[in-house]
Formats: structure tokens, C-alpha cells, sequence
């Protein structure tokens, strides 16, 4: 019951220490984050907003994905790396939403799963931010961090997702996931926690593991903590950093040329009249 009571005050005292957490990634719609989230894997989010405007220019919707032409969609994604496989996936799930959910994303967590590229992390993504159905993003923060608070000693992410959810309500799940990531990219980062400037540091039996200098740990410190831009070029009226930059001159060139050839290829983006990555959520 101890662990249960100080990991209920950690979240509450994260809760006030990210009041604005929210998910990292550009989205309009959950076809946007659905396609993201994928585009996630193994790279940043924030090279992933810079990717995916000129993506959802060609490509606004399930059906104009799944008819893309594959090589011009790699050239699109390729800042994103893994662009091959990470094409598959998309023109995959694409098509499925396209052939069996009537171009839509859908809203349960047994069907999420069954699209190619989505497991059960994507899932929950797209479920607490689109949909607003609860649940418990594992990825190598949230992994990292729970186990340092020893809240679990569980390497597996369903397992780890399984004895989070027994700690918390469920109605804390979404929020709970945003917080904790939000603390591991911003302050308990993995090889160089900033223990000397971390807010609960005295609800933290891992404290002292990174630098407890109280100056030294400051400069450790990322994105809005340490007056740094974030991760989204769109970001929440209540972030209180800066708007990540976009593409550098040279990618930005590159991605334009790859834009325009995809539309002349003929995708369906041609005529949309939204501005891409201009997430709201």
C-alpha cells in the first residue's frame, strides 16, 4: 500500500508540474494521429511533425493513402527513417480502413490492433487522444520511469500497462501516460536523470542516480524546462514553450520536390483546402 499511496502523490505532483502535458505529436483528426504514431517509431515526434504536413497534403485521407505510389510516399516519410517499412505499414492500414471500416479509424482497441504497423502502444494512442477512451501508453519513457520508481520491475509493456492500471483509476490512465512521458523527456531522461532539479525528488527511491548538483542538473534540462522550443509546431494555447522549427532549408526543399511529385503522380490531396499541421488536439 505504500508504493499505491506514493505513486498516486507522484502523479498529482506531476500533475501540477505539467498541467499542459499533452500528446506530442500533430494531429487534426485520428487519421492524422493514427499515421503519426506509426510514422513514430524509432524516431522523435518532432521529426515526425516535420514530416507529416506535406504528407497530409498528399495524402488526406485512407483512401488517397492506399492508393499512393509507394516510392513517392518513401521519399515523403524518408526524414522519419525506416521509410520502407514504415511505407508498408501505412499503405497497409490504409487500405484496410479504406476496405473494412469505411474509410474510417475505428474507435475499439481489437480492431485498432488488427491494422498492419498498429500494436497495442499505437492503440492506446490513438484511443486516449482521439477518441477519449482511457488507457496506458508504454513506451521507453514510461517503461524507464515506472521502474525507477519501482512502481514495477516488469520489462514487458503489457505487463508494465497491466500493473499501472491496477494502481490507478482508469479515468487517470490518458493523462497519467502524458505525464510521466513528459517527465522523462524533460527532466528524467535516461542516461542522465537531472535528480538535482526534479520536482519530486523526495518521493523518489531512485534519487541519486543522475546529478544532484542543483546548477549542473539545470542544464540538463529539455525542451520548455530548460527554454528550449518543443516538440510540436502546433501546440496547444497553453504550452508554455516555443513551437518546434520545421524542416531545415535543404529537407524542406527535398520534401517539397517529393510533394509535388506525388500529387502529379495523382493523389487525392490536390485539392484540399485544409493547411497542413495545424493540429489541434
Amino acid at each position: 500500500m505504500a508504493m499505491v499511496r506514493r505513486a498516486r502523490r507522484i502523479n498529482r505532483e506531476l500533475a501540477e508540474v505539467y498541467p499542459y502535458a499533452h500528446p506530442e505529436l500533430d494531429f487534426r483528426n485520428p487519421f492524422e494521429l493514427l499515421v503519426a504514431t506509426v510514422l513514430s517509431a524509432q524516431t522523435t515526434d518532432l521529426r515526425v511533425n516535420q514530416t507529416t504536413p506535406a504528407l497530409f497534403a498528399a495524402y488526406p485521407t485512407p483512401e488517397d493513402m492506399a492508393a499512393a505510389v509507394p516510392e513517392d510516399m518513401e521519399e515523403l516519410i524518408r526524414p522519419t527513417g525506416f521509410f520502407r517499412a514504415k511505407t508498408r505499414s501505412l499503405l497497409g492500414l490504409s487500405a484496410a480502413l479504406r476496405d473494412n471500416f469505411g474509410g474510417e479509424v475505428p474507435g475499439r482497441l481489437e480492431d485498432l490492433v488488427t491494422l498492419p504497423g498498429v500494436g497495442r502502444k499505437t492503440a492506446n494512442v490513438v484511443l486516449g487522444n482521439a477518441f477519449g477512451v482511457p488507457g496506458i501508453t508504454v513506451d521507453t519513457h514510461f517503461g524507464r520511469l515506472v521502474r525507477r520508481w519501482k512502481w514495477t520491475d516488469e520489462e514487458d509493456p503489457v505487463k508494465v500497462e497491466a500493473v499501472v492500471a491496477g494502481i490507478f483509476p482508469k479515468s487517470e490512465w490518458t493523462m497519467l501516460s502524458h505525464r510521466v512521458v513528459f517527465h522523462g523527456r524533460r527532466i528524467c531522461h535516461s542516461r542522465k536523470p537531472a535528480c538535482g532539479a526534479c520536482p519530486i525528488a523526495p518521493l523518489c527511491p531512485s534519487y541519486g542516480e543522475g546529478e544532484t548538483d542543483p546548477e549542473k542538473a539545470g542544464k540538463l534540462l529539455k525542451y520548455e524546462k530548460g527554454g528550449y522550443p518543443g516538440q510540436r509546431l502546433s501546440p496547444p494555447a497553453d504550452y508554455p514553450g516555443d513551437p518546434a522549427p520545421g524542416l531545415g532549408e535543404r529537407e524542406a526543399a527535398a520534401q517539397a520536390a517529393a510533394l509535388v511529385t506525388a500529387l502529379e503522380d495523382g493523389a487525392g490531396g490536390a485539392g484540399s483546402t485544409a493547411a497542413p499541421g495545424t493540429g489541434t488536439a
